[in-house]
């Protein structure tokens, strides 16, 4: 055995042409080399057991929760990973995965949802599917890439509009024609949320589709983690709601929620879901459990929502701009990679833990540090990130941000009514 496998790695692969040698050293010599200065921004140091980390999308702390992990093995043995084929050829109405779909629409209040193996395939397949070339599709600006991606794989012609700017939105609709209006509810680099009255309203008089992501905010916001748009009341004015299950519900899979005429042709118009595995039966079991959890212990939300404000209000009263976070999302915006990387740095060696989001995920010079709220946190683990964010400034420079400079006169931020914030 040990043999074959060393005779397997002493096998010399063919060489690769120039056009591709050339596309892959563009990335060593620009990339790693030139923008990096050979230190790669996404190998940091390594979080060890006493280590803050900020930076799972686990926000209602249900990953390890032993009713999600019993559900899952309860049905593995039950049924092992049930059929491996498309969602496509699924039909029959007693089907676990139709169950949950037509409980997602029941909570979101929809008529009808379809699953896809992520969030990037609901986004992907569902602006595939309803454009065509020539359908205008206007997005935010901030809009997350895989809906960008969605209007590549149409064909479509994107025409970006101001981040949350509704005003600017109508205006390239009166100049373009009616289309798709694509925005997410609560926006994943910087914690701000969407405008979506502004937008329903927008959608409504022009004659638009309304597309909101609300892979953020499922579980997090509205009644037993409905989302946004059903804590504004607007279920009944969008016409799709696409969900990543990967943050709160801590899974894989996506979800595109809609009418019962719009799902059936998603079924068999989404590249995504027809040309990929259906998502298997333990992992909707996980999901029905996590959706038991968002309904029976409302305290994990108030908890969430606690722990952003008071993470905020302390990082601001620090002189950190996280003026746009309305969320479990906050923003450190340092600038350039390099800056970023220093904060990086700066934190972890002090065993704080966020995300680095730099390029394709942010402009070249709006690269940050994401802090990911969760309700597990405590006060002392909180009080501890303050301590470290007060103890670095001067060493990250925080007085020369561009962002520092910036507060107080950010782009248009919405304010939740006190009853959707608490």
């Amino acid at each position: 055995m040990s043999d074959q496998f060393n005779l397997h790695h002493q096998t010399r692969l063919p060489s690769d042409p120039k056009f591709l040698f050339d596309r892959v050293e563009c990335y060593y010599r620009e990339r790693l080399d030139e923008t990096w200065k050979g230190r790669h921004p996404m190998k940091g140091m390594i979080p060890g057991s006493s280590a803050i980390k900020l930076r799972s999308n686990d926000y209602l702390c249900v990953a390890a929760d032993r009713r999600v992990i019993e559900a899952e093995v309860r049905a593995l043995q039950a049924s092992g990973h049930g059929d491996s084929v498309s969602r496509t050829f699924v039909h029959h109405e007693a089907d676990g995965l139709n169950a949950f779909e037509q409980r997602v629409a029941r909570l979101m209040g929809s008529e009808a949802a379809v699953l896809a193996n992520s969030g990037y395939c609901a986004n992907v397949g569902l602006i595939q599917a309803i454009c065509r070339p020539d359908t205008p599709v206007f997005l935010d600006m901030k809009a997350h890439l895989s809906l960008w991606e969605g209007v590549k794989s149409a064909g479509a012609k994107p025409t970006p509009f101001r981040h949350n700017d509704a005003e600017h939105l109508d205006r390239l609709i009166g100049k373009v024609g009616p289309g798709v209006i694509v925005v997410d509810a609560l926006y994943s680099i910087d914690g701000n949320i969407a405008a979506l009255e502004d937008f329903v309203e927008v959608a409504e008089r022009r004659g638009c589709a309304l597309v909101v992501d609300e892979t953020h905010s499922f579980g997090t916001h509205g009644p037993d983690g409905a989302g946004l748009v059903a804590a504004l009341g607007l279920s009944h004015r969008v016409h799709f709601r696409t969900v990543g299950l990967s943050k709160a519900v801590s899974s894989r899979g996506g979800l595109v929620v809609c009418s019962q005429r719009n799902a059936e042709f998603l079924r068999y118009e989404s590249l995504p879901v027809i040309f990929s595995t259906q998502v298997l039966a333990h992992e909707v079991a996980g999901y029905n459990a996590a959706l038991d959890i968002f309904a029976n212990e409302p305290s994990r939300q108030r908890l969430l929502h606690s722990n952003h404000r008071y993470l905020t209000d302390g990082l601001d009263e620090l002189g950190y701009n996280v003026d746009l976070s309305r969320s479990q999302i906050i923003a450190l915006e340092a600038g350039e990679i390099l800056e970023t990387i220093k904060l990086r740095d700066a934190l972890e060696k002090r065993d704080v833990f966020g995300a680095i989001f730099l390029p394709p995920a942010t402009p070249a010079k709006r690269c940050i540090i994401r802090f990911t709220v969760n309700c597990g946190l405590t006060k002392d683990e909180l009080d501890r990130v303050l301590a470290v964010c007060a103890e670095i400034r001067d060493e990250v420079g925080l007085a020369s941000w561009p962002s520092t400079r910036r507060r107080g006169r950010q782009a248009r931020m919405v304010s939740l009514p006190t009853a959707l914030a608490a």
